[in-house]
């Protein structure tokens, strides 16, 4: 049996430390976040890859399965966070938690990709709008009848979720 990898201490003032340890790297053909797409609506058709560490090869049975899954991941090129942000998709400033933006108290990002093979500890995925070198903390299949939800409003994006495949991440996150 695998030992955990997360690492949960007590603090004082009820906070916890967490430690994350990547179970993988992401890899595309993207090597500089400015020019990137913002999500993957924005990124069809381009492909890359996620190599698992080997260890967790036996964790993959069954997700070929799936034509799409959940990437989670750590955005290890952002630096620091705002809680006030202006997003890629706009030119007025919002709370970060009501955004995307990658600088987050906690830099972690999600991503759905079409899973194309799964070969050994590779993965082969499609609409991908991540960093190459992105290191990866997670995988979950994409259930449509869990996943999916009829919403009635989209905050501040009602006005410009119709951006998001358009729009490429310049420098304001750096």
């Amino acid at each position: 049996m695998a030992r955990p990898l997360t690492t949960v201490s007590a603090q004082t003032n009820n906070t916890m430390t967490l430690y994350y340890q990547p179970i993988g790297i992401i890899h595309s053909p993207f090597h500089d976040p400015e020019g990137m797409p913002i999500q993957p609506i924005g990124a069809l058709g381009i492909r890359g890859t996620v190599e698992l560490r080997r260890e967790f090869v036996p964790g993959l049975r069954d997700l070929e399965g799936f034509s799409h899954i959940f990437l989670i991941y750590h955005f290890h090129c952002s630096k620091g966070f705002s809680l006030e942000v202006v997003p890629f998709v706009d030119h007025v400033s919002h709370g970060v938690f009501a955004t995307r933006a990658p600088r987050r108290p906690n830099s972690i990002g999600i991503s759905v990709v079409r899973l194309l093979s799964v070969e050994g500890n590779v993965l082969h995925v499609e609409n991908v709008d991540i960093l190459d070198g992105t290191p990866l903390l997670d995988i979950k299949p994409f259930v449509p009848s869990v996943d999916n939800h009829e919403v009635d409003r989209i905050g501040w994006l009602d006005k410009g979720s119709d951006k998001m495949a358009q729009s490429r991440a310049d420098k304001r996150f750096k």
